[in-house]
């Protein structure tokens, strides 16, 4: 592991790649142009926030935090919005809104779930950035929790929708996101006084390695589903739903 300072590292702030600005512009006009009234602050995280992303492979990753809950029309405008931008932005392989309001952002009981996010994996590109209104988060259990708690519950949602389309792009989609969920999901079990704090799919897999090495075959299997390209593999839901169903075990005895 590289990742060792007892305070997680802040969201980057460095300038963006040139090969994303004009869709970060795009999107912000866009956003401001239909939905002006509705948002809060704009924020990317993930690779393009991080300036590491490839062009034509890397996701773009964006929360929208909202002055208060959407009505059904606003919700149906911000996924065409979405769907719009990604049909004229090849740039990146799709792009995904994480929505939430300044409410729930701020409320003290999401104070390590959303005020992590904001703090730690958010850059604002418009708007009220609520980063400011929490200090640094030290590494914890806690905070892996809360972010990553409903992992069983999210990991059964996904294989269900892989066992009821059979369109082989959504498959591999679905399979990619995840595989990638579930390496995250990992973090649920990190000792509470662990130092580090992992950032990549590797550092992840990593952490979860020392403590689990008899689960490097299962990590492998995942890792290598995580990333661009691929079939569609008909091991991979009951390999998901294994373990998954493994992972609640774990979680059931440390609490029991």
């Amino acid at each position: 592991m590289t990742v060792t300072a007892r305070t997680i590292a802040p969201a980057p702030r460095g300038p963006f790649q040139p090969a994303y600005l004009d869709l970060i512009d795009d999107l912000r006009t866009a956003l401001l142009a239909q939905a002006g009234e509705l948002l809060d602050g704009i924020y990317l995280y993930g690779s393009v926030a991080r300036g590491d992303a490839t062009p034509g492979v890397s996701d773009l990753d964006v929360t929208l935090i909202l002055r208060h809950r959407p009505a059904p029309r606003d919700s149906s405008m911000l996924e065409a919005l979405r769907l719009a931008l990604a049909a004229r932005h090849p740039e990146v392989s799709k792009i995904d809104f994480d929505i939430g309001t300044r409410i729930d952002a701020l409320a003290p009981r999401n104070l390590h779930s959303w005020g992590y996010w904001l703090k730690h994996h958010c850059r604002c590109i418009w708007g009220n950035d609520l980063a400011v209104c929490f200090p640094p988060f030290q590494p914890s259990r806690t905070i892996a929790l809360a972010v990553n708690g409903d992992a069983v519950e999210v990991l059964e949602r996904q294989a269900q929708e892989m066992e009821q389309t059979r369109d082989a792009a959504k498959i591999v989609r679905r399979q990619r996101e995840a595989a990638r969920k579930l390496i995250r999901a990992t973090s649920v079990l990190r000792a509470e006084n662990e130092p580090s704090w992992p950032q990549t799919l590797e550092q992840h897999a990593a952490l979860f390695l020392s403590t689990y090495p008899a689960m490097q075959e299962q990590i492998d299997f995942f890792m290598a589903h995580a990333g661009q390209g691929g079939v569609p593999d008909g091991q991979f839901v009951p390999r998901l739903r294994a373990f998954a169903g493994w992972l609640q075990l774990q979680l059931q005895q440390r609490q029991s």
